[in-house]
Protein backbone atom coordinates (compact mmCIF):
# COMPACT_ATOMS: atom_id res chain seq x y z
CA UNK A 1 0.00 0.00 0.00
CA UNK A 2 2.01 2.95 -0.84
CA UNK A 3 -0.62 5.72 0.27
CA UNK A 4 -2.17 5.28 3.13
CA UNK A 5 -5.94 6.02 3.35
CA UNK A 6 -5.93 8.95 5.74
CA UNK A 7 -3.38 10.41 3.54
CA UNK A 8 -5.12 9.64 0.16
CA UNK A 9 -8.55 10.98 2.16
CA UNK A 10 -6.33 14.27 3.49
CA UNK A 11 -5.57 14.52 -0.20
CA UNK A 12 -8.96 14.89 -1.29
CA UNK A 13 -9.52 18.44 0.67
CA UNK A 14 -6.20 19.65 0.35
CA UNK A 15 -4.94 18.92 -3.13
CA UNK A 16 -1.48 18.89 -3.71
CA UNK A 17 -0.66 21.69 -0.88
CA UNK A 18 1.84 21.02 1.81
CA UNK A 19 1.69 18.46 4.24
CA UNK A 20 3.11 17.73 7.42
CA UNK A 21 4.00 13.52 7.68
CA UNK A 22 4.83 11.54 10.44
CA UNK A 23 7.18 9.17 9.09
CA UNK A 24 9.89 6.45 10.13
CA UNK A 25 13.24 5.12 9.22
CA UNK A 26 14.12 1.73 10.54
CA UNK A 27 17.65 0.79 10.62
CA UNK A 28 17.49 -3.21 11.15
CA UNK A 29 21.27 -4.96 11.40
CA UNK A 30 22.51 -8.18 11.95
CA UNK A 31 25.89 -9.76 12.85
CA UNK A 32 28.00 -10.40 9.49
CA UNK A 33 26.95 -13.85 7.91
CA UNK A 34 30.65 -14.28 7.07
CA UNK A 35 32.74 -16.62 8.61
CA UNK A 36 36.05 -14.19 8.97
CA UNK A 37 37.92 -11.82 11.96
CA UNK A 38 37.32 -8.29 9.93
CA UNK A 39 33.56 -9.03 9.03
CA UNK A 40 31.01 -6.26 10.52
CA UNK A 41 27.38 -6.00 10.39
CA UNK A 42 24.55 -6.01 7.99
CA UNK A 43 22.07 -3.70 7.31
CA UNK A 44 18.51 -4.72 5.44
CA UNK A 45 17.99 -2.20 2.43
CA UNK A 46 15.37 -1.90 -0.34
CA UNK A 47 15.67 -0.36 -3.02
CA UNK A 48 13.01 1.96 -3.94
CA UNK A 49 10.03 1.08 -6.81
CA UNK A 50 10.07 5.13 -7.36
CA UNK A 51 13.46 6.05 -7.69
CA UNK A 52 15.50 3.07 -7.59
CA UNK A 53 17.90 3.81 -4.92
CA UNK A 54 18.39 1.84 -1.89
CA UNK A 55 17.50 2.86 1.35
CA UNK A 56 16.44 1.42 4.61
CA UNK A 57 13.46 0.21 5.03
CA UNK A 58 10.78 4.11 5.51
CA UNK A 59 6.76 4.60 5.59
CA UNK A 60 4.15 6.89 7.41
CA UNK A 61 2.99 6.16 10.86
CA UNK A 62 -0.66 5.61 10.57
CA UNK A 63 -2.76 8.01 13.20
CA UNK A 64 -2.44 7.08 16.84
CA UNK A 65 0.53 4.98 15.77
CA UNK A 66 4.08 4.51 18.02
CA UNK A 67 6.87 5.54 15.74
CA UNK A 68 8.19 1.72 17.01
CA UNK A 69 5.47 0.58 15.91
CA UNK A 70 5.35 1.53 12.37
CA UNK A 71 9.17 0.67 11.98
CA UNK A 72 8.12 -2.89 13.16
CA UNK A 73 4.94 -3.21 10.77
CA UNK A 74 7.02 -1.65 7.69
CA UNK A 75 10.09 -3.85 7.59
CA UNK A 76 7.35 -6.78 8.03
CA UNK A 77 5.45 -5.19 4.85
CA UNK A 78 8.39 -3.96 2.86
CA UNK A 79 10.59 -7.50 3.39
CA UNK A 80 9.33 -10.16 5.30
CA UNK A 81 11.37 -9.43 8.24
CA UNK A 82 10.03 -9.78 11.74
CA UNK A 83 12.06 -7.38 14.25
CA UNK A 84 12.35 -6.00 17.14
CA UNK A 85 13.03 -1.51 18.06
CA UNK A 86 16.47 -1.92 19.70
CA UNK A 87 16.64 2.21 20.14
CA UNK A 88 15.88 5.53 19.23
CA UNK A 89 18.63 7.26 17.03
CA UNK A 90 16.82 10.52 16.27
CA UNK A 91 14.99 12.64 14.49
CA UNK A 92 14.92 15.49 12.33
CA UNK A 93 12.81 16.70 9.16
CA UNK A 94 12.88 15.78 5.48
CA UNK A 95 11.69 18.11 2.74
CA UNK A 96 9.77 19.62 1.41
CA UNK A 97 9.66 16.77 -1.28
CA UNK A 98 7.31 17.31 -4.24
CA UNK A 99 6.30 13.89 -5.69
CA UNK A 100 5.60 12.88 -8.82
CA UNK A 101 1.66 13.22 -8.81
CA UNK A 102 2.10 17.07 -7.52
CA UNK A 103 1.61 16.00 -3.82
CA UNK A 104 3.93 18.61 -1.32
CA UNK A 105 5.10 16.89 1.77
CA UNK A 106 7.22 17.54 4.70
CA UNK A 107 8.32 14.44 6.73
CA UNK A 108 9.40 14.54 10.32
CA UNK A 109 10.76 11.11 10.01
CA UNK A 110 11.81 9.10 13.71
CA UNK A 111 14.51 7.16 13.04
CA UNK A 112 14.78 3.91 15.25
CA UNK A 113 17.40 0.90 15.14
CA UNK A 114 15.96 -2.57 14.87
CA UNK A 115 16.94 -6.21 15.39
CA UNK A 116 16.01 -8.93 13.29
CA UNK A 117 13.99 -11.64 15.15
CA UNK A 118 15.62 -14.63 13.31
CA UNK A 119 18.94 -13.07 12.04
CA UNK A 120 19.24 -16.10 9.36
CA UNK A 121 15.81 -15.25 7.58
CA UNK A 122 16.34 -13.79 4.32
CA UNK A 123 14.03 -10.66 2.99
CA UNK A 124 11.61 -10.55 0.35
CA UNK A 125 10.21 -7.77 -1.77
CA UNK A 126 6.64 -7.40 0.13
CA UNK A 127 4.78 -5.25 -1.53
CA UNK A 128 4.91 -2.69 -5.02
CA UNK A 129 7.11 0.12 -3.07
CA UNK A 130 10.34 -2.11 -3.38
CA UNK A 131 11.73 -3.81 -6.80
CA UNK A 132 14.62 -5.52 -4.30
CA UNK A 133 15.65 -6.19 -0.61
CA UNK A 134 18.67 -7.52 1.02
CA UNK A 135 21.44 -7.26 3.52
CA UNK A 136 24.22 -5.65 2.94
CA UNK A 137 28.15 -5.81 4.86
CA UNK A 138 28.14 -1.37 5.94
CA UNK A 139 31.48 -1.35 4.52
CA UNK A 140 29.85 -2.56 1.22
CA UNK A 141 26.40 -1.03 0.98
CA UNK A 142 24.63 0.17 -2.27
CA UNK A 143 22.98 3.68 -0.50
CA UNK A 144 24.29 6.55 -1.88
CA UNK A 145 21.86 9.49 -0.13
CA UNK A 146 23.87 11.18 2.75
CA UNK A 147 21.13 11.35 5.11
CA UNK A 148 20.31 7.23 5.02
CA UNK A 149 24.37 6.88 5.36
CA UNK A 150 24.68 8.97 8.46
CA UNK A 151 21.76 7.55 9.73
CA UNK A 152 23.15 3.52 9.44
CA UNK A 153 26.46 4.70 10.74
CA UNK A 154 24.35 6.28 14.12
CA UNK A 155 23.05 2.85 14.29
CA UNK A 156 25.74 1.19 13.70
CA UNK A 157 27.19 3.19 16.34
CA UNK A 158 24.63 3.36 19.07
CA UNK A 159 24.78 -0.95 18.61
CA UNK A 160 28.23 -1.06 19.30
CA UNK A 161 28.51 1.50 21.85
CA UNK A 162 25.40 2.46 23.48
CA UNK A 163 26.30 3.23 26.45
CA UNK A 164 27.98 6.43 25.04
CA UNK A 165 25.42 7.41 22.21
CA UNK A 166 23.94 10.54 21.77
CA UNK A 167 20.76 10.66 19.31
CA UNK A 168 20.55 12.97 16.56
CA UNK A 169 18.72 15.95 16.63
CA UNK A 170 18.13 16.90 12.62
CA UNK A 171 20.35 15.17 10.39
CA UNK A 172 22.50 18.57 9.53
CA UNK A 173 24.61 18.28 13.23
CA UNK A 174 24.71 16.84 16.32
CA UNK A 175 23.33 17.51 19.66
Amino acid sequence: MPIPEFIVQTRKKIGTDPMWVPAVCAVVLRDSTADTPWAVPEVLLVRRADNEKWTPVTGIADPGEDAHDAAVREVLEETGIKATPAAILGVGAIGPVTHDNGDIASYMSTQLRLEAVDPSQEPVVGDDESIDVGWFPLSHMPVTDAKWRLVIGDAAAQRKRPEGFQPRMGFSKRN
